[in-house]
């Protein structure tokens, strides 16, 4: 065995500063002693310019250079180019957090260029990358790879047909069909940044994250792959089984099966035909629950309307065939209703909705506006017919009272308990149960005040067409009287407990929010935009290469191909970055 030290500057891996200018100056005269710590060595004819070391009885020829070494079975070495190659379980090491295995190795002194080929495996603390052939620039502190490659990380596995990885960053950027396989998920996304350091990968274009309980679109965000949480921007989404939940932003916990959006959010549910709109919201998708406050409106999709319930805060509970809705604080409603027709409308201090039982329940201070009447109690229920979906009954439970506005005063009736029926979504009959009490202006074809009649009864029967009192029907009826318009005094037109409330109508959907401030609305937290690292190959002409004649490759082998995919990123981004509150990127 012979040891002999010469000067080149030897393989590898993972050490220079300073990046690599367009066209290289290189001064041979200045060199790294490499040492040569053990080999068998020898001098072929046929290869009158190498020389060659072979492994012995003592182990694998093993080469120094200052804190990279390397093993392998056989090393030739080409003195005047300066140029190494080795075969044969080829390890090269950079103290301890560095380590590449392949079949065959070369490295290029002069231009600091390496190559590997043959199960090619590049391992560092986080991650270990397999590909069959991989480029390393030593001055770059970068590896290249373009025939297929797999990043297994402590959680995932990453597969692309090109792939680049730096030394410095512990980054991979993958710019082609890049997929995340992990036991729990798949990634696709068209180009990623992964941090091996903190297992986070940046999505960058149309990508999906796809489970067993949901599905994630997005065209930018990051998913921490060991904490199973992610930040996504950019027509993001999330798909579970029977909702969609849409946001300018969204944050997703995997562990905790939940989700948070923000600002222009929608959550569809496609089985009960509701949307519900907002600028904040939550998601428990185990607890089937959602959560959405800031102009919060849920619209109930209807055949001929939809129904619009709108409250400070809206709570949707409960599996798909059983969805319950509350709206808590300054809850409204609103129907449209057929053309020439008066909205359906009402206010309340809270809102019940149970889609199941097709029941509607307003809450503390209600008050319901149908067509010419305005409904209030302590108390209202809506109930519609689940297979028409059309209204169908009105309850009002403790001091019903309805209010008809007539040209010389108001129509009224009071009593303990309301049910009214409804046909074509229009009241066509009232029931006024115990201690029932009216006030009515009587008029003729000619609608001539006739007479107003002010009568106590038990219970008070009315008859509507086209939303007006046609008729009554008294049962028990107390004498009353009526009265000519100039007998009856104006205090005695109205009865205990009148209030007319029609100045707060909703005519239109948009009174479903007036009287309430704008919500201010955050700034979306922006997901950094890729950084633009160049081209790994340079634009240098073939004579500047300086390529051995020793070495497997080629001039072309130094080119970009016109077929593989190019870096992408905006010119600007809109989103404010905060880099606070997300991970970020190393420099490099």
């Amino acid at each position: 065995m012979l040891k002999t030290t010469f000067y080149i500057s030897l393989l590898f891996l993972f050490f220079g500063i300073t990046l690599r200018s367009q066209v290289k100056i290189i001064d041979t005269t200045k060199t790294t002693k490499v040492s040569v710590k053990s080999g068998y060595f020898e001098k072929k004819p046929e290869f009158p310019d190498a020389v060659i070391y072979t492994r012995d009885n003592s182990g694998q020829v093993y080469i120094v250079h200052e804190d990279v070494e390397m093993w392998c079975d056989q090393a030739y070495v080409y003195f005047k180019d300066n140029f190494v190659k080795a075969y044969g379980n080829v390890r090269i090491e950079q103290g301890d957090s560095i380590q590449m295995r392949s079949n065959y190795a070369e490295y290029n002194g002069n231009t600091s260029f390496a190559f590997a080929s043959g199960n090619v495996v590049l391992t560092e603390p986080y991650t270990t990358l397999h590909t069959d052939t991989l480029y390393f620039d030593r001055i770059k502190q970068q590896a290249y790879y373009r025939s297929g490659g797999t990043v297994r990380d402590t959680a995932s596995i990453l597969t692309s047909r090109i792939g680049r990885y730096f030394a410095k960053s512990k980054k991979y950027q993958f710019l082609s069909n890049v997929k995340i396989v992990n036991p729990k998920y798949t990634v696709n996304s068209p180009q990623l940044d992964f941090y091996s350091e903190t297992g986070v990968a940046y999505l960058y274009g149309a990508s999906t994250i796809v489970s067993e309980t949901s599905t994630v679109y997005c065209e930018r965000g990051y998913y921490d792959t060991r904490a199973d949480t992610g930040y996504f921007v950019k027509n993001s989404r999330i798909d579970y089984e029977n909702r969609t939940l849409y946001g300018d932003s969204i944050y997703f916990d995997r562990n905790k099966s939940f989700a948070s959006a923000t600002n222009n959010i929608k959550v569809l549910d496609t089985i009960n035909k509701t949307i519900i709109l907002g600028h904040y919201a939550e998601v428990f998708r185990a607890k089937d629950s959602v959560f959405i406050t800031k102009r919060a409106v849920a619209i109930t999709l209807q055949e001929n309307d939809s129904v619009y319930v709108h409250a400070d805060t809206l709570q949707v509970t409960g599996k798909p065939e059983n969805r319950i809705i509350k709206g808590f604080y300054r809850a409204r409603m609103f129907k449209r209703g057929l053309e020439n027709e008066l909205p359906t409308s009402g206010k309340c201090d809270s809102i019940y909705i149970n889609q199941k039982l097709g029941i509607t329940k307003l809450l503390s201070n209600p008050v319901l506006w149908s067509g010419e009447n305005q409904i209030t109690g302590d108390t209202i229920h809506i109930l519609n017919n689940k297979e028409t979906e059309e209204l169908d009954t009105l309850k009002v439970f403790n001091n019903a009272f309805l209010i008809q506005k007539d040209s010389a005063g108001y129509n009224q009736v009071k009593g303990e308990r309301l049910i009214g029926l409804f046909t074509n979504n229009k009241l066509d009959t009232i029931n006024i149960i115990k201690n029932s009490e009216v006030v009515y202006y009587f008029r003729n074809d000619n609608e001539e005040l006739v007479g107003i009649n002010k009568t106590l009864s038990s219970s008070i029967l009315l008859y509507l067409e086209e939303q007006k009192i046609v008729g009554m029907k008294f049962i028990k009826k107390v004498p009353g009287k009526v009265y000519p318009e100039s007998a009856l005094p104006e205090n005695a037109r109205i009865l205990p407990g009148f209030l007319w409330r029609g100045d707060e109508r909703l005519m239109k959907k948009s009174d479903l929010f007036k009287g309430k401030p704008k919500p201010i609305l955050p700034k979306i937290k922006g997901i950094p935009l890729p950084e633009d690292e160049g081209d790994f190959f340079e634009d240098i002409p073939e004579d500047d290469l300086m390529i051995p004649d020793a070495s497997k490759l080629s001039p072309k082998d130094f080119q970009n191909r016109e077929e593989d995919p190019k870096f992408k990123t905006a010119n600007k981004d809109s989103l404010e970055i905060n880099k606070k509150d997300i991970p970020q990127k190393k420099d490099n």
